[in-house]
Parts: C-alpha cells; structure tokens; sequence
C-alpha cells in the first residue's frame, strides 16, 4: 500500500491476509481430500494457505498419495513431474476458490537440520536452480513465495541458500509474487532480511510456548522500521495445541486464538496466520500423532478458533481499516498486561477507532482523535 503497511492488489483495493497453516498438504492430502480442505477454508474466509512443497515430515522419502516423491536422489536440481502435477492440481484448485497459496518451496530441515528428519540437501547453486524451477512453473498463478520453513539462518551458508533460493523465484517468475521468510518460534524476517529487496513484507512466528505471548510487541517493532514493509504473525499458537508441548499444561483454545489475532492486527498488522495443531499434519487414522495431537484433522475442520477469525476479518473489513494507525494513547484506562491486555488503533483520518478488550474489563478512552460532535459506540463480540 502507499504507506508500506498493508498488502492491495493490483487495482488498489485492501488485501487481507488470513493465513492457515497447512504444512503438509501437497504431502500428505489426496486430491479429493484437497477438495474438500480447500472448500472449507474458503468458505470461511481464509485468503491464503500455508503449504510446504519438500515436507517436514519425511518430505524426501515418504511418497505422496500417489507414490510420487518430489525429487528424484533428494536432488533439487532434479524435480519429478507427476509430484509437481498433484501440487498443480491443489494450486489451481485454491485458485477456483479465490485463495492464494502461500507456497513455501521447502521447510527449513532441508537446508539447516537444527533438529528434524532433514537432510540437508541445499547449496546456494541447487537453491537458485530450484527456485528458477518453481518460479517459471508458478509465474502466473496465486502464490505468495514463504522461504525459510520454521528454522533461521545461522550461518553464512545459510544466508546464502535463502539469497539464491529468493533470486532463483524471481528470475522464474520475473518478480510476479509477493515474498517473505518463516523463521523459527519467537523469531522475526527484519533480523535477517528487512533491506533485501526480495523481502516484501516481513513474518515471524510468536509461536506456541506460552499463553498470552504478546506478539503485538514483535508486531510494533516491525511496523516501526524503515523503510515501512507489512507485517504479520506467521504462525502464532495452534488451537488444539498443547501448551509448550506439554499437555499436562492444557491446551490453547479459541481464545488464545482470538487474542493472538486482534492483538497483532491492533498493532498495525496487515493480517493474520491461524493455525490447528491437527490441520497442518493432517492427523487422520492410520498416522502418527505429532506433539500429541488428538483430533481428526476433518473434525478439526470446524473448532470454533477457524470461524472467528473469519469474524476478525469481517470486522475489518467493514471499515477502511488500512487507515489504521496503532495508537495506544486513545486509552485513558491502563492497558494493563497478561491476557487482558488492550490494544487500540485509529483511522488516521479519524472516522473510527478500534479497541480490543480481551477479558470485557472497563476501558475509558479519549475521543477527541474522532471527528465531528457525536459519536456512536458499538461493542462486538469476537
């Protein structure tokens, strides 16, 4: 947008980015499974998916449902044809919904096996040959380009595979998509990236290691750099997911998830990633659970965290919220700390403001940033 805070399309109109992580989808899904996934998220309002070309999960030696693995040797220079045809096939589907894909062309053990099943198989030569590869492939197709795959750099060879890996989809697809990196829990794209030209807009993901994490924090320091680039939560606490992995610490719920994305978006976000901690492995019969998953990624489809984020979007989207500005000196009350922390924002114009209220406490604010004489107040239950 004018202001390097938001995402428009081409003719100027908002874009809202509202994530799910659908990690291994290309994987793990068959096409009617696909079908039936993708149906769901568009009709709740879901913009883009979150899906991993080479998986986490035995990505390189596991085939898909069709007996095809993704290269032939584990060699990214040596693609096989009939897996690319069943990512084909779900990218064109997403595509008849009105969804973008938010392709990440591997997770992040195949080039920094930090932990994971791996192994590493990328160079800053084969990184560029697969990225040319992808980029010609997608050039004229809804995707949005995520590197990285829940790891960070952390050595020059690393940058330089990321570097390669970005330059490769550019020259693919002549720089037709948007692109952004997926770090590691608690990390931020800005560390690495936020002055390489390739980097669109910034990501990072608040992760799942505690409630009331305030990714509005880590939101705020990116809205603040310069040059301006959106933002957003790229992966923040799964719903059905156990806290700090630790089931005996309960599980994060529809609320956790309604408070991460109001508080990020408040902060000056340009959307937010939901995610189910059964939907991006698609738990089904049959496959091992991960970090104690316990639901059925179908039955999954509808925990209530999925719809209200739909509702967040609506919201915004009933006003011109790309002339939000974050402003927490509209509250008079203490914003406070730990889950009832509020969060405000207004129109630079001032024609509304929002104020998000995470437990329904009182809250006093000043209105004198919203124009005219009279003002109505609505109250909206998230």
């Amino acid at each position: 947008s004018a202001d390097g805070h938001f995402l428009v399309k081409d003719d100027g109109s908002p874009f809202f980015y509202l994530g799910d992580t659908a990690w291994e989808l290309f994987h793990r899904l068959t096409r009617e499974e696909a079908d039936q996934y993708l149906a769901d998220r568009a009709a709740k309002g879901f913009t883009v998916i979150q899906a991993v070309v080479l998986a986490e999960f035995d990505g390189l030696t596991v085939p898909n449902p069709y007996g095809h693995l993704p290269l032939e040797n584990a060699d990214p220079a040596r693609p096989v044809e009939p897996y690319f045809q069943h990512v084909d096939y779900i990218v064109n589907k997403a595509d008849t919904l009105g969804l973008y894909i938010g392709m990440l062309p591997t997770w992040g053990d195949k080039f920094n096996k930090r932990w994971g099943v791996g192994p590493e198989i990328f160079t800053p030569e084969n990184a560029r040959i697969y990225g040319v590869f992808l980029g010609k492939r997608y050039k004229d197709k809804p995707i949005i380009w995520i590197l990285g795959g829940d790891r960070s750099p952390e050595n020059e060879r690393h940058l330089a595979v990321i570097r390669m890996l970005a330059a490769g989809l550019k020259e693919g697809d002549g720089g037709n998509h948007l692109m952004t990196y997926h770090p590691m829990g608690g990390q931020n794209s800005s560390k690495w990236f936020h002055n390489d030209d390739w980097l669109s807009f910034n990501m990072f993901q608040s992760g799942h290691g505690a409630r009331d994490i305030p990714n509005y924090n880590l939101t705020s320091a990116n809205y603040r750099l310069v040059p301006a680039k959106p933002t957003l939560d790229g992966e923040a606490r799964y719903e059905d997911h156990p806290i700090n992995w630790k089931s005996d610490n309960g599980w994060f719920d529809d609320f956790d998830v309604r408070q991460a994305a109001y508080w990020s978006l408040l902060a000056g976000a340009c959307g937010h990633t939901y995610g189910d901690h059964n939907i991006w492995q698609f738990l089904d019969a049959g496959r091992k659970p991960i970090s104690s998953a316990r639901t059925p990624w179908k039955t999954a489809l509808d925990h209530k965290g999925s719809f209200q984020v739909g509702y967040a979007r609506g919201l915004f989207e009933s006003r011109p919220y790309q002339k939000l500005v974050p402003d927490q000196s509209i509250l008079i009350s203490d914003p406070g700390a730990g889950a009832d922390h509020v969060r405000a924002a207004r129109a630079s114009d001032g024609s509304f403001l929002f104020v998000y209220v995470p437990m329904g406490n009182p809250v006093k604010v000043k209105l004198d940033k919203i124009r005219g004489k009279n003002v109505k107040a609505f109250w909206f239950d998230p």
